[in-house]
C-alpha cells in the first residue's frame, strides 16, 4: 500500500497537542508513525529474472554439467537491500502552540501544506479556554512562575468581572475595524459586520473577537476567548491585566486552543490516534470542508470575485499576496 497509502496524505489534519509538549515534538511523532504506516506495507511481489545457471544435465547419469535457463527473483529491490521505502516526510504546521498549552494543533502534510499560505490570508479565529488565579501575581503570568506579589480578591464578583470582559470586547472590535481597512459607510462593509466576517487585511496585533466568563469561583474563573493573531503569552498576560483591572492580582494557570479556524476538539485526533489510517480517515474527511471555507474566505477578501464551481480547478492569483490558490478535493 506504500505509494497508494501516500496519495491518501494529501491535505490538512489536526491533533490534540497534550501541555509539556513542543509543537515540534508533536510534529516529529506524527512523521515517524506515518513513516511506520507506509514502510509496514507489504512489499510488491520481486520481478522475475531470467537466469543461466550451471548444473547437472536431468536425467543423466554422467557428471557434466551445463548451462539451464531458469528464472529467479530480483533481490535488487528488496527491503533488506535497499532499506525502507520511505525515510522521510515533510509535514507543515499550523498556528503554533508553545509547550505550556494544549488543544487543536493543524499539521499538513504532502500537498496540503500549500493550503496553510490560504489558511494563514483567511485570518480565521481561534478558541480558547483559559482558566485564571485571583490573588498571585508572577514574572511569567503563570501559576509556576517566581512570585512577586499577593492580593485579596474578596471583592471581585461575577458582575465586576463581566463588565471588564465587555469593556476589553469592545476597544478589540473597535481596533478590528480600523485594522480591516474598511469604508463602515461603504455597502461591502455593512454585509461583512451582518455575516461576522471582518477580518484584518494584514498583520496585525492580537484582536479578541469575544470573551465572557464560563465559570467563577473565587479565586478560580474560566474564560472563553475567541482571538486572532495572538500567541499563549499574551493570552497569559491578558488574564494579569484583568486582575490589575479588578484592582487585584491574576495568574494563568491554562491555556487550550478548542477551534482552530475551521477545526474543532472533536476533529483532533489524540495520541492514541497518530496513526497512518487515523490521519488518512481524518484527511478525508476534512477535505470538503476546508475546500468550502477556504473558497469563502477568499471570495470574501477578493471582494465577491466570481470563482469556477465545485470540483473544477480554479488557479486566479491574489493580488496583495501574489499566491497562487488551488482547488483542493481530497483526492
Amino acid at each position: 500500500m506504500g505509494s497508494s497509502g501516500l496519495a491518501r496524505l494529501q491535505g490538512l489534519f489536526a491533533v490534540y497537542k497534550p501541555p509539556g509538549t513542543k509543537w515540534l515534538h508533536v510534529r516529529e511523532t506524527v512523521e515517524l508513525q506515518l513513516l511506520k504506516g507506509l514502510n509496514a506495507a507489504k512489499p510488491p511481489a520481486p520481478e522475475q529474472r531470467v537466469r543461466f545457471l550451471l548444473g547437472p544435465v536431468e536425467g543423466s547419469e554422467e557428471k557434466k554439467l551445463t548451462l539451464t535457463a531458469t528464472s529467479v527473483p530480483t533481490l535488487t529491490t528488496h527491503r533488506l537491500v535497499r532499506g525502507p521505502a520511505f525515510t522521510s516526510l515533510k509535514i507543515g504546521v499550523g498556528h503554533r502552540l508553545d509547550a505550556q498549552a494544549s488543544g487543536v494543533l493543524v499539521l499538513a502534510v504532502g500537498h496540503g501544506r500549500r493550503l496553510l499560505t490560504d489558511v494563514y490570508d483567511a485570518h480565521l479565529t481561534k478558541d480558547y479556554t483559559v482558566r485564571g488565579l485571583l490573588g498571585k501575581a508572577t514574572d511569567n503570568f503563570c501559576e509556576d512562575g517566581r512570585l512577586i506579589e499577593k492580593t485579596t480578591y474578596d471583592h471581585v464578583t461575577r458582575e465586576l468581572l463581566d463588565r471588564i470582559l465587555a469593556i476589553i470586547q469592545g476597544s478589540h472590535q473597535k481596533a478590528l475595524v480600523m485594522y480591516s481597512n474598511l469604508d463602515l459607510k461603504s455597502q461591502e462593509a455593512y454585509e461583512m459586520a451582518v455575516q461576522g466576517v471582518i477580518r484584518p487585511m494584514n498583520k496585525s496585533p492580537m484582536l479578541i473577537c469575544g470573551i465572557r466568563c464560563l465559570h467563577f469561583a473565587p479565586p478560580e474563573f474560566l474564560l472563553e476567548v475567541q482571538c486572532m493573531h495572538e500567541t499563549q503569552q499574551q493570552l497569559r498576560k491578558l488574564v494579569h491585566e484583568i486582575g490589575l483591572e479588578l484592582k487585584t492580582t491574576a495568574v494563568c494557570t491554562q491555556v487550550r486552543r478548542t477551534r482552530d479556524g475551521f477545526f474543532r476538539l472533536d476533529d483532533a485526533l489524540l495520541r492514541t490516534q497518530w496513526n497512518l489510517h487515523s490521519i488518512q480517515d481524518a484527511i478525508q474527511a476534512a477535505a470538503p470542508r476546508v475546500a468550502a471555507e477556504l473558497k469563502r474566505n477568499l471570495r470574501l477578501r477578493l471582494g465577491h470575485q466570481q470563482l469556477p464551481s465545485a470540483g473544477q480547478p480554479w488557479g486566479f492569483k491574489d493580488p496583495s499576496a501574489a499566491v497562487e490558490v488551488e482547488s483542493y478535493s481530497g483526492q
